[in-house]
């Protein structure tokens, strides 16, 4: 059978239910549990229609189906900036950060002729939330942001949402500047170790950057089984294994809408895109990267839905909206 097409192991019996996986994770008998076959039937036909790279669903610490190469590392485009909020989350608890703080107070600044003094007002809140008001070209930028970028003080900080690589990129500068950490290394330490990662290291990461900006870039590259598992840890409220990793009032402030956003049923949080609780419960939140690297999270039903992507795959692509379409369909089924 192709690598690519569905494989959903049918386990002789079912373990007992946990929250998170151990050292590896172990792949259950989902109609034992109460999934429906015809929708686990449906997951694997949108599977073999899109040929992502890979796509998993998990609940409670175990497989519920897998398709396509699960270990295979990608680069997860935007997924990258939830993969930050949750490091600022560490960093706040720990009084490294302050959201409230102003560009102007960090000397946070931008290539000549620099940010004016009503950009300098924006704070890291207004960053997280992607209201900051500057609009400048910024590294790895797609053209629909600077198709649609408003025009420079067309609006102050905090009042208007638009989705900016230059907030995003702005928040790695400042992170490192204000925890004299490496973005990759620390994610390696404070979470991708403590919740048992299994292909992630530091060396996944680069910074990118653009001759318009000094503000680089974050990639990063992961598998989609290492992701399922930040999925889990944001599912179980930032906890693992009784250690909480990420403070549980971040999770839920972070995936919390804080902004109205131009995308049909999508509010935005701090780097996290917010779903609807009719339909997908309370908590529920999408991290969200260019050309279909995706990861839910789904709290009331304890459970996370990841699909990574490569370019060049022969299927018919993948969009956001089927996406959200399958896992409407995947809550509503779930026991």
């Amino acid at each position: 059978m192709n690598r690519l097409l569905a494989l959903i192991t049918i386990c002789l019996w079912v373990l007992p239910a946990q929250a998170e996986p151990g050292r590896h994770w172990r792949t259950v008998d989902p109609t034992s549990m109460g999934w429906p076959t015809t929708e686990l039937q449906a997951l694997r036909d949108y599977a073999e229609l899109r040929k992502p790279t890979a796509l998993m669903l998990v609940q409670d610490g175990a497989v519920v189906a897998s398709f396509g190469e699960p270990a295979r590392k990608v680069g997860v485009a935007s997924v990258r900036k939830s993969l930050l909020s949750a490091l600022y989350g560490i960093a706040l608890a720990d009084r490294r950060i302050k959201l409230d703080a102003t560009l102007g107070e960090l000397g946070i600044d931008e290539k000549p002729p620099g940010l004016n003094e009503q950009e300098k007002r924006a704070t890291i809140r207004d960053l997280l939330t992607a209201r900051s008001g500057i609009y400048l070209p910024a590294a790895h930028e797609t053209a629909d942001i600077r198709e649609k970028r408003p025009a420079r003080g067309s609006h102050s900080p905090g009042t208007f949402w638009f989705y900016n690589n230059w907030d995003f990129n702005a928040l790695g500068t400042i992170y490192r500047q204000r925890t004299g950490e490496d973005i990759f290394e620390s994610f390696a330490r404070r979470i991708a170790a403590p919740i048992g990662m299994e292909d992630f290291s530091a060396g996944d990461g680069r910074y990118a950057l653009s001759p318009a900006s000094r503000h680089p870039a974050y990639p990063f590259r992961l598998s989609a089984r290492d992701l399922a598992r930040f999925g889990m840890l944001f599912a179980n409220g930032g906890s693992w294994e009784g250690r909480q990793v990420v403070p549980a009032a971040w999770v839920r402030e972070s995936t919390t809408a804080h902004a109205a956003t131009d995308r049909p049923a999508r509010g935005y949080g701090y780097m996290w895109w917010s779903l609807p609780e009719d339909g997908f419960g309370k908590g529920a939140a999408l991290a969200s990267g260019y050309g279909g690297q995706l990861l839910a999270i789904i709290p009331s039903k304890r459970l996370a839905l990841v699909q990574t992507a490569e370019s060049g795959r022969s299927g018919i692509g993948t969009r956001t909206r089927d996406f959200i379409g399958m896992l409407r369909r995947i809550v509503a089924a779930a026991p």
